[in-house]
């Protein structure tokens, strides 16, 4: 899996090309959550759930079907008001792409059995065919070692800096638009 900074990261790129209406720290931190939800699957290991289960790490919660049930509920929970509306369709959108991201970003890393983006449909694991990120440890302890850094350093290359473009072009594009 690419780290919580990682996917914290991509949610914030996400939300930069927004609506300008509705973007918010709110907005931004709730997506911010959804970004890293996905990863409460890693649970599974201490209930005995074996790895390529449906309820396993990397299996439902990181579908396409998921992100989209997240996106939804998330808009209905802090969004009720704007639901029939444009807005609402920009919230759950929003929520199920900072949501998929997560997904997305994992698919791309160098370790774990793949991601099962059709599920329930299909539990099927899948892996881009490029794989630059290196797989970020499990656990806060893990993660404070020389492993750690590596991932950090790499997320750097191939999240953060593509991010922090993604955002530079948006604000630009907008500043040119005024």
């Amino acid at each position: 899996m690419a780290s919580a900074f990682g996917h914290a990261l991509t949610a914030i790129a996400i939300g930069s090309g927004f609506s300008k209406t509705i973007h918010n720290w709110k907005f931004v931190f709730i997506g911010i959550v959804c970004s890293i939800l996905p990863d409460a699957d890693v649970i599974s290991f201490k209930l005995g759930i074996a790895y390529e289960a449906f309820w396993g790490h990397r299996g439902f919660t990181h579908s396409i079907v998921f992100a989209f049930i997240l996106g939804s509920v998330v808009s209905l929970l802090f969004y009720k008001q704007h639901l029939n509306t444009r807005k609402g369709i920009y919230y759950i959108l929003f929520f199920s792409l900072c949501t998929l991201s997560h997904g997305i970003l994992d698919a791309m890393t160098s370790g774990g059995l793949g991601v099962a983006f059709f599920s329930p449909f299909n539990n099927e694991r899948y892996f881009f065919p490029w794989r630059p990120i290196k797989v970020s440890p499990i656990g806060a302890s893990h993660f404070f070692s020389e492993w750690g850094i590596n991932v950090i350093k790499s997320e750097v290359i191939w999240i953060g800096i593509p991010c922090v473009a993604y955002m530079i072009v948006i604000k630009l594009i907008r500043k040119k638009n005024g």
